[in-house]
């Protein structure tokens, strides 16, 4: 596992394009405008200075949320082998970021490439499904993805030396 001060919180982030950055802030100050300065001279009344702050501010805030997420959608569903255009529409159909929190239940895992035939394969893959090339450390017993230097599955308890692992893999536990 890795130790938590190596995790970066900003690895995410960077999927974030942008344009989905500037398309906030602007959807962030036509929000802000809308509500200071069009909206008042429609009312005939005003609400409490304090309330109106947080309202507007709640308002831009989300408008601009949703943007940044349109954007992360927009460079994480690549990633997955998934379709960005599909899940970008799907979060403007779907009304109060519903859409969104689809894309996160219903996200595929990351695909990567096998080293032994460049074929697309997922993350959570074990062994290439058309050259049967082990991607991963797997145990013997539980067939779990266990780590290349662990000397026992974390699952089971099964004694991994006795799998016989490949070379390759115990050099990258080394």
């Amino acid at each position: 596992m890795r130790d938590p001060q190596f995790i970066h919180p900003d690895e995410d982030t960077r999927l974030i394009p942008i344009w989905s950055y500037v398309a906030a802030a602007v959807a962030f100050v036509l929000v802000e405008y809308y509500f200071w300065v069009v909206f008042p001279r429609q009312q005939h009344h005003t609400a409490p200075l304090g309330l109106r702050i947080y309202l507007n501010l709640s308002w831009g805030l989300l408008a601009s949320l949703y943007l940044l997420m349109v954007g992360f959608i927009s460079k994480d569903a690549p990633r997955r082998a998934m379709s960005a255009r599909f899940w970008i529409l799907i979060c403007f159909v779907m009304p109060g970021g519903i859409g969104a929190v689809l894309y996160f239940l219903l996200r595929a895992p990351q695909v990567s490439r096998c080293p032994a035939c460049s074929t697309h394969v997922q993350g959570d893959f074990h062994f290439c499904p058309q050259c049967n090339f082990q991607l991963a450390a797997s145990c013997g017993n539980c067939y779990r993805t266990v780590r290349a230097a662990d000397q026992f599955c974390t699952r089971c308890g099964h004694e991994l030396a006795r799998d016989h692992m490949p070379a390759r893999l115990r050099v990258l536990g080394e």
